[in-house]
């Protein structure tokens, strides 16, 4: 029996949205000054659980260590290597009392974190350290918003699993606040003229530095007041904005330069993975053959059809062995 998939209002959960994304940005921050860099800034992103959003291991010389959002029991937990757990109550936390509470809980377990307390990708941001004016969390808005993260991973996943070439992990981004997943074709791509808010335009320039194809979900902002899930290539190649996308619903927002299909869309559908698929599939072919990706070489289907002829070769190492 399918899973129904949560009502979201961005109008009703605005504030909730805003506080978490800042917290986000705080643990996401730690993560990014505590990791050697990996290309297209995949070490600093956030990771979906069962229970809310995770850095996953960090290490700190000989001591590992994580940060947690429980949206379930509604914390930020840090446990450590060496068996040490403590927790923050996100109900009625600032921003500000964030940033204050999670640098004091690693420095009682000794370990130090500066970060630059300005968040990214915003125009107009207050520092973290001087934020009282985010301050909102609504538990339910939190975990229907966490459920949707869960059905959408299980969906991305899925789509990820059907491309072998280069792809990165379904991972969040909390610079943008998305869900997001990359497949890329292996060739060199134009260079990025930057201009992210709050971000310097090398990071954008290597992020994209390669051709790529991008889907993900975010649950809305003020310039787009709704969740949504998007789909784009950099570059887009001609007639990409006039390819035929499935469902009907879908459509190419002109300003983003992406096609976008409405969250309500999947989530009052009959079949709503089958939906979402169909939109992250059809977007992704029109771009693949728009801009001659070498599609036989990179999609899964090829490296299953190889996988089913050598299975009997399989078996009879295993019976060997």
């Amino acid at each position: 029996m399918k899973t129904a998939w949560p009502k979201l209002s961005f109008k009703e959960a605005q504030k909730t949205y805003e506080t978490i994304h800042l917290w986000t940005q705080i643990v996401g921050k730690i993560r990014l000054v505590k990791t050697p860099w990996i290309n297209h800034s995949w070490h600093v992103t956030l990771y979906v659980t069962p229970s809310g959003l995770t850095t996953s291991d960090i290490v700190d010389g000989d001591k590992h260590f994580q940060l947690d959002f429980d949206f379930i029991h509604h914390q930020l937990q840090l446990k450590t290597s060496a068996g040490e757990i403590s927790s923050i109550d996100l109900k009625k936390l600032s921003v500000a009392g964030c940033y204050k509470q999670v640098l004091d809980a690693l420095r009682e377990v000794g370990i130090q974190a500066e970060i630059y307390p300005v968040p990214n990708e915003l125009e107009d941001p207050i520092p973290f350290n001087k934020d009282e004016t985010h301050a909102t969390y609504n538990p339910e808005h939190a975990a229907a918003l966490h459920q949707a993260f869960l059905r959408v991973h299980d969906v991305f996943t899925r789509f990820r699993a059907e491309f072998s070439g280069k792809c990165s992990p379904v991972h969040f981004f909390w610079g943008s606040f998305d869900l997001a997943l990359s497949r890329f074709s292996g060739r060199d791509a134009p260079r990025h003229p930057g201009g992210v808010p709050n971000l310097p335009d090398w990071i954008a320039q290597e992020a994209y530095s390669k051709e790529v194809c991008s889907c993900g979900f975010w649950p809305g902002s003020e310039a787009f007041p709704a969740a949504a899930f998007y789909s784009y290539i950099y570059p887009e190649p001609e007639g990409y904005k006039d390819a035929r996308i499935k469902p009907a619903q879908a459509y190419y927002h002109s300003e983003l330069r992406e096609f976008i299909l409405p969250y309500d869309a999947v989530q009052e559908a009959d079949d709503p993975e089958s939906v979402l698929l169909d939109f992250l599939r059809s977007t992704y072919e029109a771009a693949a053959d728009l801009a001659r990706w070498d599609r036989k070489a990179l999609e899964q289907e090829n490296f299953d059809n190889r996988r089913k002829s050598d299975r009997s070769a399989y078996k009879q190492v295993d019976k060997d062995a």
